[in-house]
């Protein structure tokens, strides 16, 4: 599948995975409700689990939200890119896409097939990554194929280049608060906005914020230096062990992050019994990957 058909397929209502620079998404065109259903359909999505409303411009998004000061710099500053500012919608949009909330997410891909099918389409896409849910997160076409099979068209995009979700970011309270870490770290928004608030209180529900998610159906815990399990047992670490199955990662947060996804899918097709996980340094540059492993893992 190419941009064109992407477009066509897009315009009649029918969902089709596209790659962004964080993961795959699974895309529909978010003006046409039946369309952003069968995303959840096709996920098997809670319907209070909200979506992220990808635009293909930031003047976009005066259309779906009130944009509180900071949006701007933001905006300026981060966009296109993995960064999602969560903001008060505006009363046309529909409830399905914000799980019922009266905030709405926000986000223009870096992608450059993503902002293609943007603009062509003229529209915004709801794009929640492309896997049942719960699942861990694609981040190449061919995860997306593995994951739905013939049901869903893909555009390939080659791997992405991120690796892990956006960070998110709520601009609807008395100051921005980070939500859900990704590849922008504290540090980096802050230089834009200031001083961040703590995550206290009641906070906007955001994709991937559930206890246990971006999960391998094998079982998969933390550990490393204890005895090895026995039987047919995987090890994502940064030296070897000894595993039946291995898969050696780098030790930079950021290339770890890129490789994070598609390592634990290749361990769950490896037919294990366990996964074992080697924790990796708790420093605020791995916080997304420390994200990630505490809702992928089980103790």
């Amino acid at each position: 599948m190419d941009v064109a058909e992407a477009v066509e397929r897009l315009g009649k209502g029918q969902p089709v995975a596209i790659p962004t620079e964080t993961v795959y998404g699974l895309a529909a065109d978010a003006s046409q409700p039946a369309a952003v259903a069968r995303v959840f359909e096709l996920k098997g999505r809670p319907a209070d689990h909200p979506l992220i409303v990808h635009l293909g411009d930031a003047s976009w998004a005066t259309s779906w939200g009130h944009l509180p000061p900071p949006f701007d710099s933001l905006a300026q500053r981060f966009w296109p890119g993995p960064l999602t500012l969560v903001v008060p919608r505006l009363d046309w949009v529909d409830p399905l896409i914000t799980g019922g909330q009266s905030t709405v997410a926000l986000r223009v891909p870096r992608h450059p097939l993503a902002l293609q099918v943007l603009q062509r389409l003229g529209r915004g896409l709801v794009a929640p990554s492309a896997n049942r849910f719960g699942h861990t997160s694609p981040t190449t076409a061919q995860h997306v194929r593995d994951e739905f099979g013939e049901e869903v068209a893909v555009l390939d995009g080659g791997p992405c280049l991120v690796g892990v979700e956006s960070t998110i970011l709520d601009l609807s309270g008395p100051r921005p608060r980070i939500l859900r870490p990704g590849q922008l770290s504290r540090a980096d928004l802050e230089a834009v906005v200031g001083e961040l608030d703590q995550l206290v209180g009641e906070v906007p529900r955001v994709p991937g914020s559930l206890d246990r998610h971006y999960a391998p159906r094998t079982f998969t815990r933390l550990g490393g230096g204890e005895q090895p399990p026995p039987g047919r047992w995987g090890w994502l670490g940064f030296s070897p062990r000894g595993a039946s199955h291995e898969v050696i990662v780098p030790a930079n947060a950021t290339d770890y992050a890129q490789r994070l996804y598609s390592a634990l899918r290749e361990l769950d097709r490896a037919g294990l019994e366990i996964i074992l996980v080697e924790p990796p340094p708790q420093t605020p540059e791995w916080e997304a990957v420390w994200d990630r492993l505490r809702r992928a893992t089980r103790s």
